[in-house]
């Protein structure tokens, strides 16, 4: 091989490795995510409640939940619609919103329950909200679910702030100013064991009943109708004293659509883990569940509802498949490329060691065809012959081969050494049959060769 051609193999080898090379690096830079930023709602409410139940579930696969606290279910569905902000997943409760296709936001799975409480004050009993009209209530804080949904609520049954007084403030001071008297009713959220609901179930404030439930539901589909319990609240004195039916929202765990499927499935595992037992509204295994079309559910947690996590995942701990899922799997094509070179580059290189061989085995057989062909040469052609043998094995000679290659060599001055004794043969002849007409010159077929196949 000339030093340009070997230069021009060096220098493509040198471009390929850092091709594969960048290519590698474009598919390992994007790594997967050690933070998931959460955004949850008030910092003693329902959601926050549930977020701090993650946090360390995620953080047993090194995943760190960054907890943000907000007003609620529409403040979070503002902060992930928002592409350029920093959050990732969110609570938002059911039917306090009207996604669109342009929000790019994914259900990951329905997780609870949210129950809808309105207590009230006076004698009257009071079972339809109706009956509130010309009332102070207080239906909850701006950016909350629940001050959505109870200004809903309150509309459909003919009260509104022209009739009626609607103020909006936190749970804490609603329960204050209903338990001394400055509001006649207020909208509550939240679980039964909640430290404010336990207050309120405690007191002797009234819980109204929704006795039109089923029309609500069937009218708000994003609403369920519940039942709580007679004596739930206390069995000893008999809290309530009958069943109690309630309305409830439907908490959604919600991620933008770029959040990567692997942190989808463990945010999967801890709500499972979180809300998978019983309570006072539904069976062992009711949630987390898919029971929702406000967003579009995720692929992963359609897969991980009817299969479960992925295989590595089942089996492997977290960094180590997902690794696996991420990178190895990515890498494969550059892999089989890169197989595929080492595999052809011994072939590659054995041709060519081969091709300097092949060069110069066809120079003997066409000198010793020649020999053959004439039967009574003259001295001067067995001296050219013997010229081109010593100029073949001169150029064999100095051909650098890898010591493999050693015996395809040596076979080649055994071929040499054949020719060179069919020469002394022919010298011989030569010697016995003077005054033959010379033939003229017989031109040298080693000079081109040695030039290209020497080195």
């Amino acid at each position: 091989m000339t030093p340009g051609r070997r230069r021009l193999v060096i220098t493509g080898a040198i471009m390929l490795v850092a091709a594969l090379g960048w290519g590698v690096e474009v598919v390992l830079e994007p790594a997967i995510q050690r933070t998931i930023v959460i955004t949850t709602g008030a910092d003693k409410g329902i959601y926050r409640g549930f977020a701090d139940r993650y946090a360390p579930l995620l953080k047993r696969d090194g995943i760190t939940l960054d907890i943000r606290s907000s007003a609620g279910s529409v403040e979070n569905y503002a902060r992930l619609t928002d592409s350029d902000s920093e959050y990732d997943v969110g609570f938002i409760q059911s039917g306090t919103t009207t996604p669109k296709e342009a929000d790019h936001l994914q259900t990951i799975a329905a997780v609870s329950y949210e129950p809808i409480w309105v207590f009230y004050r006076g004698k009257a009993t009071i079972d339809r909200l109706a009956q509130l009209s010309g009332k102070r209530i207080s239906i909850g804080v701006p950016g909350s679910g629940l001050l959505n949904v109870s200004r809903v609520l309150l509309g459909h049954s003919g009260v509104n702030a022209s009739n009626s007084t609607l103020l909006e403030m936190d749970a804490t001071q609603a329960f204050e100013r209903l338990r001394d008297g400055r509001l006649d009713a207020a909208f509550f959220i939240g679980r039964p064991d909640a430290d404010m609901q336990q207050k309120l179930l405690n007191s002797d404030l009234k819980l109204m009943n929704f006795a039109q439930a089923d029309a609500l539901v069937q009218r708000f589909p994003s609403l369920s109708k519940l039942t709580f319990p007679r004596a739930s609240t206390s069995i000893a004195r008999d809290l309530p004293q009958a069943d109690v039916t309630l309305l409830a929202a439907t908490a959604l765990l919600v991620s933008k659509d770029t959040l990567h499927p692997a942190l989808v499935y463990l945010l999967l595992e801890a709500a499972r883990s979180v809300h998978g037992g019983e309570d006072y509204f539904t069976r062992l295994g009711t949630f987390p569940n898919l029971n929702t079309s406000e967003f579009p559910i995720s692929d992963e947690s359609t897969r991980y509802f009817k299969s479960g996590r992925p295989f590595l995942q089942r089996y492997l701990p977290f960094w180590l498949a997902s690794f696996i899922e991420r990178r190895l799997l990515i890498l494969l094509p550059f892999m089989a490329l890169l197989l595929g070179l080492l595999q052809a580059l011994p072939r590659m290189i054995e041709a060519r060691y081969k091709k300097r061989l092949v060069v110069w085995y066809q120079e003997i057989k066409a000198l010793e065809d020649e020999i053959w062909r004439n039967r009574k040469p003259t001295t001067e052609q067995v001296a050219q012959w013997r010229d081109e043998i010593e100029d073949i094995d001169a150029n064999a000679s100095e051909i650098r081969l890898p010591h493999r290659y050693f015996q395809d060599v040596y076979a080649l001055k055994q071929a040499i050494g054949v020719v060179r004794d069919r020469i002394s043969q022919a010298a011989a002849k030569a010697e016995n049959s003077p005054g033959r007409p010379d033939p003229g010159p017989v031109m040298s077929r080693t000079g081109a060769a040695s030039s290209e196949h020497k080195g």
